[in-house]
């Protein structure tokens, strides 16, 4: 199955970002030949910032798409959202990757499933 996440709430505050990358990270853990690119917009931009350091006990949503990029997922993020929070590509998780509206369209299309936090 193809899958696109599209995330909207900042890292932390709310658990929307987390639960969504919790699915994401489910999703390639129970179907590996399948496929899921996560989409990072408004404030969930800063979900991608490198180097979090949440409080002890507490879950780091960096961390967590690091291990769905390694597990062969895809984080993507709106650079207009980018642009507006300042948020620079090289201040980003390793492998996270500037996008534009038009590849989420793109990927939108072919996906079976949209979900959106």
């Amino acid at each position: 199955m193809k899958a696109v996440i599209i995330l909207n709430e900042g890292p932390y505050g709310s658990e929307r970002s987390y639960n969504g990358m919790r699915l994401a990270n489910s999703l390639r853990k129970h179907d590996p030949q399948g496929s899921v690119t996560v989409f990072l917009m408004g404030d969930a931009v800063s979900c991608a910032h490198a180097g979090q350091k949440p409080p002890e006990g507490f879950y780091n949503i960096g961390k967590m798409i690091h291990r769905l990029i390694d597990g062969g997922g895809r984080v993507l993020l709106c650079g207009t959202c980018m642009d507006a929070r300042g948020l620079s590509e090289g201040e980003l998780v390793e492998m996270a990757q500037r996008s534009t509206l038009d590849e989420l369209t793109v990927a939108t299309l072919a996906a079976d499933k949209v979900l959106t936090f």
